[in-house]
């Protein structure tokens, strides 16, 4: 069994990628969210895989995470849920989505997924309702509200003619718990007028 695989990716498909290590490409299934975040160019990436054995086929699936692989095989965890179906609603949407749709009953978000009808949808949620902790999420869903925050106010900031360094650098000196946008902006402005 594979836990991970470190390698540069050499290929990217709509649904795979190609990892090279020692020489050796490996055809890894994965999410169309993974693919999206991984950066083009990087001299090695870290995949987290699943191996799949089956009687007629060996397939390995990875993901740019260690939360998506556990999503992958907790949504494997269902009945009638196999891994093209796991790798559908990972490409649809986040871990934290599917975390929140599982724990608000939202049959509907979790219906967006090609191949998860309805009835699929309910199995999903009474199935992982009690697998999900209902802390962990409620955390995350702070950190990516307070990431898209900081990913505006970098836009902004660049927009303005700033650089990505100068962003960062002043970004690092404020304290932007509990700030909005707009306020995270205006102090950051003030910090880099001074220079």
């Amino acid at each position: 069994m594979y836990k991970y695989i470190k390698g540069r990716v050499t290929e990217k498909g709509v649904d795979y990628i190609v990892i090279e290590n020692n020489g050796i490409g490996y055809l890894i299934y994965t999410s169309k969210n993974s693919i999206m975040s991984m950066e083009d160019n990087v001299e090695e990436s870290t995949i987290y895989t699943y191996l799949n054995v089956r009687e007629d086929a060996i397939t390995l699936y990875g993901f740019i995470s260690k939360d998506e692989v556990d999503m992958f095989r907790l949504l494997m965890s269902v009945s009638g849920i196999g891994p093209k179906v796991a790798l559908a609603i990972l490409s649809t949407l986040s871990t934290n989505n599917i975390k929140l749709a599982i724990i608000n009953d939202d049959i509907k978000a979790l219906s967006k997924a090609p191949g998860i009808g309805k009835k699929t949808a309910k199995r999903i949620i009474l199935e992982l309702k009690d697998k999900i902790d209902n802390n962990i999420v409620i955390e995350e869903n702070r950190v990516i509200e307070n990431t898209n925050n900081i990913d505006e106010v970098i836009g902004a900031l660049l927009s303005l003619g700033y650089t990505r360094n100068e962003c960062n650098n002043v970004l690092a000196k404020i304290n932007k718990e509990n700030l909005k946008t707009e306020e995270i902006i205006k102090i950051a402005l003030k910090e880099l007028s001074k220079k």
